[in-house]
């Protein structure tokens, strides 16, 4: 069986509480207060349990990395809006070098095409 057809996407919340906090390193405690910091925001199931995905658990690394440096936990949420802005914005700056190449690629072959071929 191909790997990726068995491995979640690395946003699907697959781990309840325990099992997070297990490969987190973080209590299931201080789980639910980072949650109400705003500090993540794990999928939930149709009866409310909290379910963690890959990325919940690098964020949850992040917090704890800067937590650890002596952050508090405003700061840790700015830094971690920072960052996510960031990425945001370098994806829409590769998204828009994309545009640009395929344009001028597109704008090259209709010049080539309005122009005739001084060969024939």
């Amino acid at each position: 069986m191909d790997k990726d057809s068995t491995t979640p996407h690395p946003s699907r919340g697959v781990y309840g509480i325990s099992v997070a906090a297990e490969l987190s390193g973080v209590r299931p405690q201080a789980l639910r207060m980072y949650e109400r910091k705003g500090l993540i925001d794990p999928a939930r199931t149709d009866g409310g349990t909290r379910r963690y995905s890959e990325d919940d658990l690098d964020r949850l690394r992040r917090v704890t990395d800067l937590v650890d440096e002596g952050v508090n936990l405003a700061g840790v949420k700015k830094i971690l809006q920072l960052q996510d802005d960031h990425a945001q914005l370098h994806t829409r700056a590769i998204n828009a070098e994309d545009d640009r190449d395929r344009l001028a690629t597109e704008n090259a072959t209709l010049r080539q095409q309005r122009t005739p071929d001084p060969h024939h």
